[in-house]
């Protein structure tokens, strides 16, 4: 009696430290939710800045039309997204590394961007 109770306290002991950051089958991999997460607040930010002012368009539609695109870019179906995107809210602690590391490609981005830009007008300054 004594050695299955033993027994039982390993199972539950051996299981219950299980890899607590493991993605459940059928949810986006971290990398490949940043890449579409990514895609898609892209493309939210081109319909509200430019779309928007487009009054032949509806900003809306315009909006779904770039996500559809962005899902067969990724070879994903609009499912799949939201499945996962509804897994990581539930789970912050997984989403915040997510969103950390779009916010330091932003900012890596942003800084080459105006980099660039500063080169080429010091270029333009020294070739006059």
């Amino acid at each position: 009696m004594m050695l299955k109770r033993m027994v039982l306290i390993g199972l539950i002991f051996l299981f219950s430290c299980g890899d607590k950051k493991s993605v459940p089958t059928g949810i986006l991999k971290p990398v490949k939710m940043q890449a579409v997460l990514w895609d898609m607040f892209r493309a939210d930010a081109l319909t509200f800045n430019f779309i928007t002012r487009d009054t032949s368009k509806k900003p809306e539609v315009e909006n779904v039309k770039l996500q559809q695109q962005i899902f067969a870019e990724q070879k994903i179906s609009k499912e799949d997204f939201y499945r996962s995107y509804e897994f990581y809210k539930a789970h912050p602690d997984m989403m915040q590394p997510i969103l950390d590391s779009m916010i330091d490609k932003a900012t890596r981005e942003k800084y080459t961007n105006t980099r660039v830009t500063e080169v080429k007008k010091d270029s333009v300054k020294t070739a006059q």
